[in-house]
């Protein structure tokens, strides 16, 4: 049985095991807990570990631009999916906006990256996610803001304070704080080895949990509501097809040859929608606790939907990909699934088009 396969089929038990546990978790709190122990502990000392496994190489500084590059891409073609599913409500149309541009890899993708393709890729990774949090943490914050200030008609309020508490955050989240300690030791010549023996065992220990935690945690937090499901699906299936045939011919374009770069760049981008912007909306809903239903700036229903069929959506693309890596090295058929991606999402606003279409037809043939 192939390796691939083996991995994948271990990786879905794990999934299937956390939604059998979904009962015996009876409240958010629990969950979340998890999930704290997965961005504290587990994933932190996985990235330390892998940073201090590489070589140090300036290349590795561009990642947060290519990334930061690619949040504004999508935010950019966002409005033009949303035109093609027919969502013309504004909030659910901010809602979208913000969300999908984001990208959560620490829950979505780092522990596949470090499984399939190893620990040189999720430190490549983990410097990636920097430009990606800068724009979901930073960017997006004042996106919201604005959006608040205009939709309420309010005259804008100096946000100073608000960017210097994002800014800490940012500075003294641990994933970050291990990053740049993992990058100073490596600046002088520091590795794994040359730790004190209890911390590379307390390290190594803590690694070891984090993919099946992540997975856990998968299981767990699945949950599909029927209602909104076609447009956020479609949505979800058009973003990741934009996002492997963007990849792909650029990589084509530009004549990327090593096979596993290309895997790497498409299975970061297609990192499920991040949990940061939904702070925001959460921000902006509390200053708007009084505010007319309509007049509100995001609808937080349609947030909750898009982040709950975001995750589970990507990690079975990003499963299929890497399980079966060998066959997506060739990018032609890496354009295949794009294509058959890009048909699944428009599948519904099809359906949907020749459904009016008929009836203005209809009305038509009665009106004469």
């Amino acid at each position: 049985m192939a390796d691939g396969f083996v991995k994948a089929l271990s990786f879905i038990l794990f999934i299937v095991i956390g939604i059998l546990l979904k009962r015996k978790f009876t409240s958010n709190d629990e969950v979340n807990g998890l999930k704290k122990i997965i961005l504290l502990l587990a994933l932190p000392s996985t990235i330390f570990i892998a940073l201090l496994k590489i070589k140090i190489d300036f290349n590795l500084f561009l990642l947060p631009l290519i990334a930061l590059g690619f949040n504004v891409f999508l935010y950019l073609v966002t409005p033009i999916i949303l035109v093609v599913l027919g969502i013309t409500e504004k909030s659910q149309i901010n809602t979208a906006k913000l969300l999908i541009p984001s990208l959560a890899p620490g829950l979505s993708c780092f522990p596949f990256i470090l499984e399939f393709l190893g620990e040189d890729y999720l430190a490549k990774a983990a410097m990636a996610d920097l430009g990606n949090k800068f724009f979901v943490l930073f960017i997006l914050y004042l996106i919201a803001i604005k959006w608040y200030y205009n939709n309420q008609s309010i005259s804008k309020k100096p946000i100073e304070t608000r960017i210097t508490s994002l800014g800490k955050t940012m500075l003294f989240e641990p994933v970050n704080l291990f990053i740049i300690t993992a990058l100073v030791l490596v600046f002088f010549g520091m590795k794994l080895n040359n730790l004190p023996t209890f911390a590379q065992e307390i390290l190594n220990r803590l690694s070891y949990i984090m993919t099946p935690l992540v997975l856990i945690f998968i299981g767990l937090s699945v949950k599909i509501k029927t209602k909104q499901f076609s447009k956020i699906f479609s949505m979800l299936m058009l973003r990741a097809s934009l996002t492997i045939l963007v990849i792909t011919t650029i990589a084509t374009v530009f004549k990327l040859g090593i096979k596993n770069d290309i895997l790497f760049y498409i299975v970061f981008a297609l990192s499920a929608c991040s949990f940061w912007p939904f702070a925001h909306i959460c921000n902006v809903a509390e200053k708007e606790a009084h505010a007319v239903k309509n007049k509100t700036t995001f609808n937080m229903d349609f947030a909750l939907a898009i982040l709950a069929l975001s995750l589970p959506i990507s990690v079975i693309i990003i499963l299929t990909i890497l399980s079966a890596r060998n066959t997506f090295s060739d990018t032609n058929n890496l354009l295949l699934l794009g294509v058959l991606l890009f048909f699944l999402g428009i599948l519904i606003p099809l359906y949907e088009w020749s459904k009016k279409g008929a009836q203005i037809k209809d009305r038509f043939k009665n009106a004469k």
